[in-house]
């Protein structure tokens, strides 16, 4: 049986209203009322998802965090773990000179002139 994709998301967004409500009157920082809240919209999510999926090959591209980085290392299809760490663009041709970025903050001092 095919779920329909409108009705998931409707479902999908009467969750996250649930969630915002459970957020808004929490008591403590693991409050189960918001912890099931969570896990419903995770739920509902999915069940949006795959009716997407099934109705028009379609796909979110969201993914549920679930907090483990084990398996985010998982979907790093390269072997290698070059995207968790910024690259400072300083030699983008390999020619020596560095790349300008503009001028931070401290190194920016004046004030702003009212005159007009």
């Amino acid at each position: 049986m095919t779920a329909d994709p409108r009705a998931a998301l409707a479902n999908l967004t009467a969750s996250l209203e649930r969630h915002l409500e459970a957020c808004f009157s929490r008591r403590g920082e693991n409050d189960p009322t918001v912890v099931a809240a969570y896990q419903d919209v995770a739920d509902a999510f999915d069940l949006y998802d795959d009716a997407l999926l099934e109705a028009y090959g379609e796909v979110t591209p969201l993914v549920i965090y679930n907090g483990d980085e084990e398996e985010d290392d998982e979907l790093d299809d390269d072997g290698d773990d070059d995207d968790d760490e910024l690259d400072d663009h300083s030699d983008e041709d390999g020619d020596g000179v560095g790349v300008y970025l503009g001028l931070d903050d401290s190194d920016y001092d004046e004030e702003p002139s009212n005159n007009r």
